[in-house]
């Protein structure tokens, strides 16, 4: 063979005539036409990835409108909202399904959960508003099984704070602490197992009923105190609210919502005009059930400051809350014993 093949055509005289093709000839064209229908898929298309944009604006609406969530049953909506920052890792991963889909609807739709996150975390991104301050506090829920208090209260003296702002302190615990923070801050009070050290002289000392019905007595997690300070009377509020619990009905919050209820009253009753709350709130600022506390206050600063779980925090459940003043910074410490990282800030009035 040559290398062509034969077609029969009739000659005008009625002989058979043959034309010769290159063998070749078919299979160019059939890798031409391959190659042409492979280049059409790979190309952005505006149909592909409908479902990945239908998927990108729910998570858009869900950062954009958490309280849209209803919170019944368990608690749904609270529960999303405690880790709402999180919601923002789905972007890139719709982002990666959207390329290998080759969606050009799915990444224009993507554009509305990055906005929508930028909404209401981006300002947390930016740098602290540089060093001007008033007053450096330090929150920290010690643990009651905090074996080491003293190697604790020097992590948190080593910030040269204000204040120090004590949970879960325990009754054998108390004099270590009083003893190792004595130096450095010489004013303190205690209430239950919550306790406040400061720099400046107390006054008008006195616990908080915060506790919801249904826990018995004995139970006492709040005080208040008047902090005399250059910049003048400040009413500081030390909370430690009930801990919530996850389980097959959902986020079991009812103490926690009810005791936050109790707290945000006692602000609202407050007759000074500047005050910081410090405390274990057992919930992010995000979170519905603490909206009687936050809805009074200015509760969040730059930084997101994560201080749960100590071995890889996911959440801030402790806070600083300020009214009448300006975080200017927030960030949490190195650990201690505890399950909880502290968390410092600087506070501008």
């Amino acid at each position: 063979m040559d290398g062509t093949q034969e077609h029969a055509a009739a000659a005008p005289t009625g002989r058979r005539v043959t034309r010769r093709r290159p063998a070749l000839w078919g299979t160019l064209c059939r890798g031409r036409c391959g190659r042409s229908r492979t280049a059409q898929r790979r190309r952005f298309s505006w149909r592909n990835g409908r479902v990945t944009a239908a998927a990108a604006v729910v998570v858009a609406c869900l950062l954009a409108l958490p309280s849209a969530v209803p919170n019944t049953p368990g608690r749904l909506g609270s529960l999303m909202e405690t880790f709402l920052p999180w919601l923002g890792l789905v972007v890139p991963v719709l982002l990666a399904v959207a390329v290998l889909r080759r969606s050009r609807t799915a990444l224009l739709a993507l554009l509305l959960p990055a906005v929508a996150w930028l909404g209401q975390f981006g300002a947390l991104l930016l740098p602290a508003q540089g060093a001007a301050h008033d007053l450096v506090v330090v929150q920290h829920n010690v643990s009651d099984t905090n074996t080491d208090p003293e190697a604790t209260a020097r992590a948190l003296v080593r910030i040269s704070p204000d204040l120090i702002a004590l949970e879960e302190v325990t009754e054998s615990a108390r004099p270590r602490y009083r003893e190792a923070l004595a130096a450095h801050h010489p004013h303190h009070a205690v209430a239950g197992t919550v306790g406040l050290w400061s720099r400046f002289p107390l006054s008008d000392i006195r616990p908080l009923d915060i506790k919801p019905a249904g826990i018995g007595p004995g139970w006492n997690r709040a005080l208040r105190a008047t902090a005399r300070t250059p910049q003048g009377e400040i009413a500081v509020y030390v909370a430690h609210l009930p801990s919530v619990r996850l389980g097959v009905n959902g986020l079991d919050s009812a103490w926690r919502d009810e005791s936050a209820l109790l707290l945000g009253a006692a602000i609202a009753a407050e007759p000074l005009d500047r005050v910081i709350l410090l405390g274990d709130l057992n919930s992010t600022v995000d979170d519905r059930g603490l909206r009687p506390v936050s809805s009074q206050m200015n509760p969040t600063g730059p930084g997101f400051a994560f201080s749960w779980p100590a071995a890889f925090p996911v959440a801030r459940i402790d806070q600083v809350m300020t009214r009448s003043a300006t975080v200017t910074s927030l960030f949490s410490l190195p650990a201690t014993g505890s399950d909880h990282l502290p968390v410092a800030a600087r506070v501008r009035f």
